[in-house]
């Protein structure tokens, strides 16, 4: 068991200054009353002149009121003396406290930290406003520039396209111009050729004794063809045959080609040209096909194939 010496060797020291403490407030309670009691009594020592001031450091002072003299008013009575044991209730008035300059001082700051705010927040929106329209007109200007470039682009594109087809129509025109000359070229040397090989026909048949003349063309060793009186014989045979009652106006002509045997004996015939009479194109086929053979020539020989060319009216 812990003994009472144990107990008290822990517990805080006793304070010894308690009374003096209490007596010093005490006599500063009481100055302080005395203090008030004489600042009343001075208020009241004069009540012909009254009045009030309040000390406002931040507002504008005004001029205290003109002091009007009047007559010495005698001293009031002095009161009786009160009993120390009932003290009279003194009325205290505190003067309201002036303003607190460090405080104003501190809005005043503040107010202006927050106007300096808002105006950065402001310059903060305009540059960003700017910014974006400098952005915006930036790529307002790329877009444009790209579109210019694509129009560059695709005139360059038209203009190479129009200078290759140029090109290309310029050397048709030069390999037409060669396959012309070429052809040309070729169609000399086939006419040169000719040439020469009728030359060399035309001596070789003088030599075999052909019949035709020095400006002759032909490669047989005698003319041959019909003679000019043939084709007044082969109208004399065809046209008793002719059969055509209608009036036709103006002289159409059509040209039927006839094939026949050696002997004049009729093979074929066939409208080569219509006379653009159908009445008169069918007589005349219906009158070869009624002749049936064809005289022979002066030489003896029947031509075939002829062409026959006929009339109506000659």
């Amino acid at each position: 068991m812990p003994s009472a010496t144990d107990r008290f060797e822990f517990t805080p020291p006793r304070d010894t200054g308690s009374l003096r403490a209490f007596g010093w407030a005490l006599l500063v309670h009481a100055l302080l009353i005395a203090a008030l009691t004489w600042g009343v009594n001075w208020k009241r020592s004069d009540p012909a002149v009254s009045f009030e001031a309040e000390i406002w450091s931040s507002l504008p002072q005004e001029a205290a009121p003109k002091l009007v003299e009047t007559a010495p008013v005698p001293p009031p009575p002095e009161p009786a003396p009160v009993p120390k044991s009932a003290p009279t209730p003194v009325e205290i008035k505190v003067a309201p406290p002036a303003p607190d300059v460090d405080i104003a001082l501190k809005q005043e700051k503040k107010r202006k930290l927050l106007q300096q705010q808002k105006e950065a927040e402001l310059q903060k929106v305009e540059k960003a406003q700017k910014l974006q329209e400098e952005l915006k007109a930036e790529l307002q200007a790329k877009k444009e520039k790209e579109k210019e470039k694509e129009k560059e682009k695709l005139q360059k594109a038209k203009e190479d396209l129009a200078q290759r087809k140029a090109s290309e129509e310029v050397k048709k025109a030069d390999a037409k111009k060669q396959d012309a000359k070429d052809q040309e070229k070729e169609k000399q040397a086939a006419l040169a050729g000719k040439k020469q090989r009728q030359d060399a026909l035309n001596r070789m048949m003088g030599l075999a004794g052909a019949t035709g003349g020095a400006e002759a063309k032909g490669s047989a060793q005698k003319s041959g063809g019909p003679s000019a009186s043939y084709g007044g014989k082969v109208r004399a045979a065809v046209k008793p045959n002719v059969v055509f009652t209608e009036d036709i106006s103006g002289n159409p002509k059509a040209e039927v080609e006839v094939r026949t045997t050696l002997d004049g004996t009729i093979l074929s015939q066939r409208l080569l040209k219509s006379s653009g009479n159908k009445s008169w194109d069918e007589a005349v086929i219906k009158a070869i096909i009624r002749t049936g053979t064809l005289p022979p020539d002066i030489d003896g020989r029947v031509p075939t194939p002829m062409i026959l060319e006929f009339r109506p009216k000659g």
